[in-house]
């Protein structure tokens, strides 16, 4: 009689947990809370709510479960297959064991963090004539409340919600037509969503824009090229500033202290030829500093002025608080295309530091006042001129990282001279609006590295030399991993602390743009990997 009885409640028990269980499967997701977006990466690591993990963008997890004593013993838990042509430049967003992730021609999923299991499917209906240069990619979600936002390769804003991918709003940012795309990944900065415009070869005039989280209204915008009567209008002749390009495709970063977001800003236009856009261009390959709530400049630097060998500034900036001469400083670290990388004070723009992370021969140095010291003959013509970097640059827009504790900044540098063509282009709306073009010089050495740096002294720690250059991105951990990813398809781990290899597994495409994330589910680990258009959770074995 008691064994029917323990059965029975046994049974009823069983059932009351089912019955919850399924109750709390039908509840919504709590909101996502500006706060959470605010404080960043947890030491639980529950969750990865912004493009670089918080808005310092140092990708750098508090997370110690995987070392470099066990990185070995990683499992896969599940793979999935998006189906989509194109590749990964996505950084995957992780909230309640849900992955939010966006792919190639703006398809995008939710994805059971346990499983690998779709939870919704959302596919934009792009136009056909689509001007987007440089792939039909996207950089990844921001998140704020019950929306998820991402950016469109027509020049469009969406909100989808969270729970169903159903799209809650669409702004229009721009007409595709004439040259406009997006593809950053936003920002959510208190009530407003930040985002950008590719688009530099063909002619547009970049900005960068504000939208109400909730309604889409923009609520400011900030062109990268002022206008008549803006400070910096005469940097370019005659009416060059209408079509002059600065695009901004890459993410920034926020220092909440200041209410300031710094944005990389990309090439001038047309790229190579630069004899009727005199001047220094701003605010093309400059970094800029505007205020969060307003979008008004506060500060800006140009790494390039009057570039000329398409050296956008389009790479991600990292913000942290050094103590140099003593005195604690806030700063921006900076690895730039054109070969320098850059200490910045981050409440001002002014050089901290700038010192040379690739073979460069453009420039001697950078000077006292902020502005590089430059070599003659490395202005492009019909005939061609031979400088280092390429047009790739010493790195560009896969991101980089930094680990606050030993203070180093991880970056993947590329080795590469190109010879330099330019003429004189015709515009027409909407093509291609480039005035060059470049080719490789293979009787110099052409290699990557992964590079540690110290941004005290600019000095190089350590690097990991890759036989062909890659365009990975880097994510470190707190138990001194660094994983990235080389160009013949594999997945690396290094000790970061000494850039020794301890960990490498061929994953049959290139983590291109991007690096994986990590977080903790169900008191394991998980490393998510995207390589081609192909996600990959590991853990260690249980």
């Amino acid at each position: 009689m008691r064994t029917n009885t323990m059965r029975v409640l046994a049974l009823a028990a069983a059932l009351v947990a089912a019955t919850v269980a399924a109750a709390q499967e039908q509840l919504p997701p709590p909101l996502v809370t500006w706060q959470e977006v605010l404080d960043g990466l947890p030491a639980d690591g529950s969750r990865w709510l912004t493009f670089g993990g918080d808005f310092t963008n140092q990708r750098h997890s508090p997370l110690t479960q995987i070392t470099p004593a066990n990185v070995t013993r990683l499992q896969p838990q599940w793979t999935f297959q998006t189906g989509t042509l194109g590749n990964f430049e996505t950084t995957t967003l992780v909230r309640d064991n849900v992955l939010y992730v966006t792919g190639p021609q703006n398809v995008a999923w939710a994805i059971d963090a346990r499983t690998g299991r779709q939870i919704w499917r959302y596919r934009r209906e792009l136009p056909q004539n689509l001007t987007a240069c440089c792939g039909l990619v996207n950089r990844g979600f921001a998140v704020l409340g019950d929306k998820l936002y991402m950016t469109t390769l027509d020049a469009h804003l969406l909100a989808l919600d969270m729970k169903t991918g159903a799209v809650a709003w669409d702004a229009t940012m721009e007409e595709y037509k004439n040259g406009y795309a997006s593809t950053i990944a936003p920002l959510v900065i208190k009530d407003k969503v930040i985002v950008g415009v590719a688009g530099g070869e063909f002619g547009i005039r970049g900005f960068i824009d504000a939208y109400d989280a909730q309604t889409g209204k923009r609520a400011w915008r900030f062109y990268t090229i002022p206008g008549p009567g803006e400070p910096g209008h005469d940097t370019w002749s005659g009416d060059s500033w209408k079509i002059g390009g600065a695009s901004v495709w890459v993410t920034g970063a926020y220092d909440p202290e200041q209410n300031i977001v710094m944005y990389g800003i990309g090439n001038p236009g047309p790229d190579y030829y630069g004899a009727e856009r005199k001047g220094d261009n701003l605010y093309s390959a400059s970094i800029v500093a505007l205020d969060a709530d307003t979008g008004r400049l506060r500060w800006h630097y140009q790494f390039t002025p009057h570039d000329v060998h398409d050296w956008d500034a389009t790479e991600v900036p990292i913000l942290a608080d050094l103590t140099i001469g003593g005195q604690l400083r806030k700063t921006v670290l900076f690895a730039n295309r054109n070969g320098f990388f850059y200490v910045l004070d981050r409440t001002n723009g002014r050089v901290i530091l700038a010192k040379p992370f690739v073979t460069t021969t453009w420039a001697k140095e950078i000077g006292a006042n902020g502005r590089p010291v430059e070599l003659p003959g490395h202005t492009p013509d019909e005939k061609g001129t031979v400088t280092c970097p390429d047009l790739t640059g010493g790195t560009n827009f896969w991101p980089p990282s930094y680990d606050p504790a030993t203070r180093l900044f991880f970056v993947n540098a590329r080795e590469s001279c190109m010879t330099y063509f330019s003429f004189k282009p015709e515009y027409k709306a909407g093509e291609r609006f480039t005035g060059g073009a470049g080719q490789r010089v293979t009787t110099l050495p052409v290699y990557g590295a992964l590079r540690a740096i110290d941004p005290m002294t600019g000095d190089r720690k350590w690097e990991f030399r890759l036989i062909t250059p890659s365009t990975s991105g880097i994510l470190t951990t707190a138990s001194g991993l660094l994983f990235s990813g080389d160009a013949e398809g594999s997945l690396i781990a290094l000790d970061s602390r000494t850039g020794k290899l301890v960990w490498r597994y061929q994953m049959g495409a290139t983590l291109h743009g991007t690096s994986p994330v990590t977080y903790m589910l169900d008191g394991r680990q998980h490393l998510l990997v995207p390589a081609g258009t192909t996600l990959t959770a590991w853990a260690l074995p249980q």
